[in-house]
């Protein structure tokens, strides 16, 4: 596990670039240098649960690890992505400090189960039809399977169609599973699979992010990109760039009261 205490995990949706990945990377660890929080960059390399059959799902396998892995050389940060399929896991974890499960696919035991045996830290995302206490039955395939690196991400729950909340009721469940919880501040605002993309409420990530906060998490999770309007991927509910620090600020000295 991370050794500091709070986790700021933080990135693009889909990574694009190296260029653009290098630029957001080295201005969010300049955001965070000298602040009380672990940063990671997140960035994935193959968005496989895009709404559409034509939307970017991103560079790959192959040349996203390679981005990843010059964004951890050139910065010295740990690196998370996602991994959707059992043959993604071992060249993965040769890049990756944390592999993260999606939240569709939270209840795969496989995945699970191949994520655990790398050794590397799980980010297990709570699905948004999974009620939290169910997520114990995930912890345990992971643990079951020889690892207690565990970490689990809180990204709202379904309500109704196209629509998410979030049960605060949720962090204290999850964290009496007895792990390290995150909350993803910016896909808990996602308006998913509208039109043929998620849509989202920007407006509502730092309130969601101080509530959550208050309420006591272990890490926040958001995707950020410099012009989310230009983002090709969950740009409606990603966070500026620019709004980082005033995010941050707020978040931890919430935490420290």
């Amino acid at each position: 596990m991370l050794e500091q205490d709070f986790i700021y995990i933080a990135g693009p949706c889909v990574l694009e670039s190296a260029e653009i990945a290098l630029d957001i990377a080295g201005r969010l660890q300049a955001m965070t240098e000298g602040l009380p929080v672990s940063f990671v960059f997140k960035g994935s390399f193959d968005k496989a649960n895009r709404t559409s059959a034509d939307a970017y799902r991103g560079p790959g396998l192959e040349a996203g690890l390679e981005i990843l892995r010059t964004v951890k050389e050139t910065f010295n940060v740990p690196v998370l992505s996602d991994v959707h399929d059992v043959g993604q896991v071992k060249p993965a974890a040769e890049v990756l400090d944390i592999i993260q499960i999606p939240a569709f696919l939270c209840r795969q035991t496989d995945l699970l189960v191949a994520a655990a045996e790398t050794g590397k830290t799980v980010n297990i995302k709570k699905g948004q039809f999974v009620a939290p206490a169910d997520m114990g039955h995930a912890v345990d395939k992971v643990i079951g399977a020889g690892n207690d690196d565990v970490m689990i991400t809180e990204r709202g729950t379904c309500f109704g169609y196209n629509n998410l909340v979030v049960d605060f009721r949720s962090f204290s469940i999850l964290r009496g599973l007895g792990y390290p919880v995150i909350f993803d501040a910016t896909h808990a605002v996602q308006i998913p699979s509208m039109g043929g993309a998620s849509s989202g409420h920007r407006a509502f990530v730092e309130p969601l992010a101080r509530a959550a906060a208050a309420y006591g998490i272990d890490g926040l999770f958001t995707e950020v990109y410099p012009d989310p309007e230009q983002a090709r991927c969950d740009g409606p509910n990603s966070l500026a760039l620019d709004d980082v620090p005033r995010l941050l600020d707020a978040v931890l000295r919430i935490r420290d009261l």
